[in-house]
């Protein structure tokens, strides 16, 4: 596992670092990179064998889905269906660290979904987290960087101490040092009849229902 030391705050002063990065994905490696809530393990959600080798790499049973993250709304609305008063909700709701459910196109390989009906999906509140997925052409994986089962990495040590020795390994770790304590995303389903909040997260319940009943009345 390649190391490279970046600040993402100022990540485009890191230009080859960043194009190496996009080329892994783009070539369906595997690499681990600072999201908006901790660090994740990144791949091109569209190629197969990436996404397998994301399972390896976790130890993650194949029944669980994967979390994307894309660059924008118009990203997702190619992989999920995104009518036009979900539209006004998500341009609200994101960027934000809220991953939303909806309802699966079905171009996306069945392992990311775990062949369910339901895709999820992150616009996130960090720059270099939509650069690499707009650079990459793609949504990204982007599962916690851990060992199933274990606490989600914010400290660089964590990262290099879950994977450093195992057989199966990211091919690059983009450290941007230790991220401040966070939590996982907000998960919101919006696939079903009534919006429901299935993990809570940093941000909250009421002021997520605020912005979807605002968006209703505003109809």
């Amino acid at each position: 596992m390649k190391i490279v030391k970046i600040k993402a705050g100022n990540f485009k002063d890191y230009p080859e670092a960043i194009l190496e990065v996009v080329e892994i994905i783009k070539s369906g490696g595997v690499v681990v990179y600072p999201t908006d809530t901790v660090y994740g393990l990144g791949a091109n959600a569209g190629n197969g064998q990436a996404i397998e080798k994301i399972f390896r790499i976790k130890k993650r049973p194949e029944t669980n889905p994967l979390i994307l993250i894309a660059a924008g709304i118009e990203m997702a609305e190619k992989f999920a269906q995104i009518d036009a008063e979900t539209e006004k909700i998500l341009s609200v709701i994101w960027p934000n660290p809220v991953t939303v459910i909806l309802k699966n196109k079905g171009n996306l390989p069945a392992a990311v979904t775990a062949g369910q009906a339901t895709v999820a999906l992150r616009v996130p509140d960090f720059e270099l987290a939509r650069y690499l997925s707009e650079k990459s052409g793609m949504p990204l994986i982007s599962t916690s960087a851990n060992i199933s089962g274990m606490p989600p990495a914010v400290k660089s040590a964590q990262v290099i101490d879950y994977f450093e020795k195992q057989e199966y390994r990211p091919d690059l770790f983009l450290d941007a040092g230790d991220l401040s304590e966070r939590i996982p995303s907000t998960i919101l389903d919006l696939s079903g009849g009534e919006p429901k909040i299935l993990r809570k997260g940093p941000v909250g319940e009421k002021e997520i229902f605020e912005i979807i009943n605002k968006t209703k009345n505003a109809r």
